[in-house]
Formats: structure tokens, sequence, C-alpha cells
């Protein structure tokens, strides 16, 4: 299955310059902007899959071709929010005690295909092309070994690998929608790495030049160069080549419009259908319709917005939890007399607030959860697209175990609550053991949500039935952080003014 002659003798990984996948927070700064280069692409179809594959860009090339380098032009340059910059640096095999030896004399082919673990390569590929999260290995160079630790990525829009060995396999390239090599002299490359090897790795002229002649160029004449005739693009000079650059960026832009045009599709689906079994309306009494009378007045003051929103988001918890899975349980009475009660049956529970919303909803659970859990996940809709970004996780271990109660405000499209399920789901979750809370639903959102994901429980204390052009609801609440907060809201604030549809 590998693309080059077999050949026995090997050597282990030589330390070259890593890719963002290993960087912590997920972030890129290139010169004009910050890019996020972790996150999840939001377009879920009725059953809950992704609609589209993440598209996959292969970048092959020798080392210190400038790999990297085209990589971030090719991501400044399409301004899409979410990238997977992924290296073959992270999936170097773990070596044995002998080859340790020979790697730590300088005796050990750092160049050989043989030193890179495709199987898992192939395997983490799949997964995140299908936008689901994967572990990815930390490789230590100065040990040549993997850490204990292994890094979650998730799925995005779009996700680039680049490697020496990117084109070296069959299976790896049935995965690549798009195959680059950067192509740049060898003269170039030699001189980059006596720069590097020199200035960061501490090494001596001789010792970079003795290796480069004896490991790097063989195995570029003989594994690497020979790639180049499968690639659908040669760039030739590596990143000074704009106008190659500027072709893959069109390119790839084109499939990015069939995605969008499926989430405009979802949005809309579903709408005339009954609302779901999986929904749970808390009833309206005269109380709980005077509290939202209230909350949705545009005249009342935040002291007092935020005083029956906390009475509402009580109420609310104590209505899901009633939903819990109970068992029957004895228990003896101070006057020595048995009460046949109920006891929770779950191991736990955890919530996990959308935030910025979905935070002002944890005191309420944790006033009646004893020693709750709190998980946070960050979701911001993008005004321009109107696509919900995740830029944040901090998750309980072992919360697979657990009931989750989700809490989000406001829920309008369900786009951004449907990415969050498919966090959850991404950290095996069951679904049945997922509980959407919101103070206010939009009918929309109920549908996305229940049509994708059927079996988790969506619970609310009303559901609105419209939701204007601009995906805000109608008649609403307003931007419920915007006003629980005191921020970004003037004094005469309407839904329409709302920056991002809540």
């Amino acid at each position: 299955d590998r693309l080059y002659p077999t050949v026995g003798s090997t050597k282990p990984p030589r330390k070259r310059t890593t890719s963002q996948c290993k960087s912590e927070p997920p972030l890129l700064r290139t010169s004009k902007r910050t890019i996020y280069t972790a996150g999840r692409p939001p377009w879920y179809n009725e059953h809950g899959t992704q609609s589209k594959e993440a598209f996959v860009i292969g970048l092959g090339g020798g080392s210190a071709s400038g790999k990297t380098t085209v990589a971030t032009m090719i991501i400044e340059a399409l301004d899409v929010p979410w990238v997977v910059l992924l290296s073959m640096d992270s999936f170097y095999k773990v070596l044995t005690k002998q080859q340790q030896e020979q790697a730590a004399s300088n005796d050990f082919n750092f160049d050989h295909p043989d030193a890179f673990d495709f199987d898992l390569i192939i395997a983490t590929l799949k997964k995140l092309k299908q936008g689901k999260s994967v572990k990815i290995p930390i490789y230590d160079f100065t040990t040549h070994s993997r850490k204990k630790e292994w890094k979650t990525l998730y799925g995005a829009n779009v996700i680039i690998f680049e490697g020496i060995m990117a084109f070296a396999d069959k299976e790896l390239l049935k995965l690549l929608d798009l195959k680059i090599f950067v192509d740049t002299d060898s003269d170039i490359r030699l001189v980059r790495r006596l720069r590097r090897d020199i200035s960061e790795r501490g090494r001596d002229i001789e010792g970079v030049i003795k290796q480069y002649n004896k490991f790097v160029k063989p195995a570029f004449d003989q594994y690497i160069q020979p790639t180049m005739r499968l690639a659908d693009i040669v760039v030739p000079r590596g990143s000074g080549n704009t106008v190659a650059i500027d072709l893959i960026v069109q390119h790839v832009h084109s499939q990015l419009e069939e995605v969008r045009a499926a989430w405009a599709a979802l949005a809309s689906a579903h709408q005339c259908h009954p609302l779901p079994q999986t929904l749970s309306v808390l009833k309206s009494t005269p109380q709980v319709r005077g509290m939202h009378t209230i909350i949705r007045n545009k005249e009342t003051s935040r002291d007092e917005f935020i005083f029956y929103s906390k009475r509402l988001m009580r109420l609310l918890i104590e209505h899901a939890l009633s939903l819990l899975p109970f068992q029957s349980c004895t228990v003896q009475t101070p006057q020595g007399h048995d009460y046949e009660g109920r006891t929770y049956s779950g191991k736990q529970i955890t919530g996990v607030s959308i935030l910025r919303a979905g935070e002002t909803m944890e005191p309420a659970l944790r006033a009646v959860c004893k020693d709750v859990r709190i998980g946070t996940i960050l979701i911001q809709t993008n005004c321009n697209t109107g696509e919900p970004e995740l830029h944040y996780l901090r998750l309980p271990k072992d919360i697979s175990e657990d009931h989750v109660i989700l809490m989000d405000c406001t829920v309008s499209t369900g786009a951004a609550a449907m990415m969050a399920v498919r966090v959850l789901l991404d950290h095996d979750v069951p679904e049945d053991k997922i509980f959407l809370l919101s103070l206010l639903m939009a009918e929309m959102g109920v549908h996305s949500v229940a049509y994708a994901f059927p079996r988790v429980k969506i619970i609310t204390t009303a559901v609105d039935k419209k939701v204007n052009d601009l995906f805000r609801i109608i008649p609403g609440i307003g931007n419920f952080g915007d006003r629980y907060f005191g921020t970004d809201a003037p004094p005469d604030w309407s839904d329409d003014e709302d920056a991002l549809s809540t």
C-alpha cells in the first residue's frame, strides 16, 4: 500500500517544525488577524450526521520546503473560521529501546517512511473528515517517544494535513480532496535547515551537513520527489508563489459554498411538523406567564429582569430534574417506620452551560443539585455568516457516565445547541442522557434539535412560533446576555438591533 520501494533499514524521526495542532490555545496568529484552528462545523442533517465531509488538503514536499508557511498562507486567504492544521510529526512510531539508542547517536533514519504510523494517521483523518473528535499523540522529539497525554482535536471546515510523506500511502491519498506539492530548490532547503538546526537546536554546521547528506537528501530523492507526480497542484518556490495559492483558495471556497447551502436548507426543514414528543414545556400557570410578561417587557429594569429570570430558571431546573430516572427505595423515618420513596438511579449529574448566557443558569442548578459538576462550552454566532462557532471547551472527566444538563437561555435556529450536543456525543455522553434546557425556544430550534437528535430531551418554559429573517425569536425576549449582564445594549434596544441571533 505504500507508494515507494521497501527498504529494510529505518531511522527515527527528525525533529522538525511542529504543526498548529500542538499549540495551546488552538490559535493561529497571522499578520492581519487571529484564526481559531480547532472547531466544529455546524452543518448536520436531520439524522444528526454531518451533511458534507470536511475538505482535506494534503501538503507534501521535502524537509524545510515551506509546507507550514504555505499552509498558513492558505488559512489566512481562505478566511474561514475553523481550520485544523495537522502534521505528520505527531505520528512518529514508538521506538524500541534499541532504536532509541540509535536515535540518540544520530544513527537511526529520521526520514524513512517506516518511521511513521500510517495506520493511526489514516484512522485519525477518517474521523476528522467525518466531523468527529480525535485523540492526537504528542511526540517528544528530545526523547524520541510519545508523551502519556494526548490532545483532543475536533473537525473543521477545512483540514490541512502536511508532511514529508503526505502522499506515500494509497489509503491516505483517498482521504485527500486536494493534493499540493511544495517544490523548493534543494539549496534553499539546505540553507533553511542549517539556519534552523544551528540557531534553534544548538547543532554544529558539520553535524547538520552530515545528517543532510546521509539521510535527508537520499530520502528526498527516493521517497518524496517521486510523489510529486501524484499532486493535483505543484507550487514552485513555496510561499513565494502567490498565484498558485490564490487558485487553491478559490477552489476550496467553491467547495465550502455547497456546505453553506446545505445548512440553509436544514434551517428551514421540518417547520410544518407537530412539536416533538421529546419536548417538555413548563406548565404555563398564571405565575409563570406573569414572570414571562416581566422579562419580555423592554421597559423592565435590569434588576427586575435578573430577579425574575432567576425565578424562572429555578422552576425550569426543578422541572428538568423531575424527568430524571428514579427508582424505588425504602428508608426508615425517625419514628422507626418504613417510607417507600424514590432515589435518583443515575451515577451523577453534570451541568454544561453554553457561554455566555447559559452560565446564568448555573446558580439555580447548584442550588438544587448538591456537588453538581459544571462544564462550559463557548459557542458564538458569526454575524456575517450566521454560522455558530466553537471557541472554547471545558468538560469534567468521565462525563460519559453522567446525565448532562445542557443550559442555554434562548434557542432560535438550534444551530448552537446542535453543535453543543454534538460535542457531548463526541465525549461519549449517550444521547438519551442529554437534557437541553432553555428559558425560551423558537419552534424552528425545537424541530432542528429534535430531528437531529431524537433522544435528547428538550425542556423549556415557553415556545415562540416565529423566527424573523435574521433568525431572531419573535416576539422573543431580546438578547438575553446583554440584558442580564448589562452589556452592548442601548436603552431602546429591540430584537432587531441584536448583533447576533440568540
